[in-house]
């Protein structure tokens, strides 16, 4: 699939996106890269947040080269003073947050005999414990303004085996959702919209190394197959695919979705097995 392209250029001109784990751990287009790029070509200004600042730089100057406007940001989002420190920027820069995207996320591989208790906990604390903190920082200037909303990026992995020990990536992605799904229910009276994308198995830099990682004993084009093969329609996603079903879920056009898991995974998650 192409790159995504703007459909109505103006769609959000005038507003902010926040992005959470806006950057990649390796050249090519993750997730929150995608979703930054797709976000700031509908005429968005993006704070561009991330672990690392060099990978939050990366898609800033990407969006600023084709004329967009962003920001980046370094920002461990687990840490509520660097969430609160990272909102007063955006702020400072530019008046409002609109739409924040929860994307960051931590996969430590193990099943409940080998995974370090230490593990599991920073596991929740970047994947759950931060949707908390970010709703905490941007729910009050949603709910004085009367619109808003929170995407949350979870994974196919928090609601069924993915084939390899992940006890902590899935059920942190499995809380992820439902905390989302309960700051929805609070807040829809207030105006906002809090959804969830489920991903399936996407074809991000990110999966070379996490699967490599659970099956050394298979080559990257064996391991490539394998997943192509688990999907009904014959081939893993796009990040372009899941920034399409961002800018969605973030327009008027979803104005009456929210407190929902919108699955986008080929048809995998609706399989008895993978």
């Amino acid at each position: 699939m192409k790159e995504y392209i703007a459909r109505s250029p103006g769609l959000f001109e005038g507003k902010v996106a926040f992005m959470g784990g806006a950057g990649s751990v390796a050249p090519g287009w993750s997730i929150g890269k995608a979703c930054s790029m797709a976000y700031a070509r509908e005429g968005a200004a993006v704070v561009c947040a991330d672990l690392k600042q060099e990978a939050a730089d990366d898609i800033a100057h990407l969006i600023e080269k084709e004329g967009g406007k962003a920001i980046a940001i370094a920002l461990d989002v687990s840490k509520q003073d660097q969430v609160e420190a990272a909102v007063a920027k955006a702020l400072q820069a530019y008046g409002r947050i609109d739409i924040l995207q929860n994307n960051a996320g931590l996969g430590i591989l193990g099943g409940a005999v080998d995974l370090a208790p230490d593990d599991w906990q920073r596991a929740f604390e970047v994947n759950v414990t931060a949707v908390m903190l970010a709703a905490k920082a941007v729910l009050p200037g949603m709910i004085e303004r009367g619109s808003g909303v929170i995407t949350s990026v979870s994974s196919i992995a928090g609601f069924r085996h993915v084939g390899f020990p992940y006890i902590s990536y899935g059920a942190t992605k499995a809380a992820m959702a439902h905390v989302t799904k309960l700051i929805a229910l609070d807040h829809a009276a207030d105006g906002i919209r809090a959804n969830t994308i489920v991903p399936g198995l996407i074809d991000t830099p990110r999966i070379e190394f996490t699967v490599h990682t659970a099956r050394p004993d298979l080559s990257f084009d064996e391991v490539r197959a394998k997943r192509d093969a688990q999907v009904p329609m014959g081939r893993m996603g796009t990040a372009w695919e899941i920034a399409e079903v961002a800018v969605f879920l973030a327009s008027d056009a979803a104005r009456y979705v929210t407190g929902t898991d919108m699955f986008v995974d080929g048809g995998l998650a609706a399989t008895v097995r993978g």
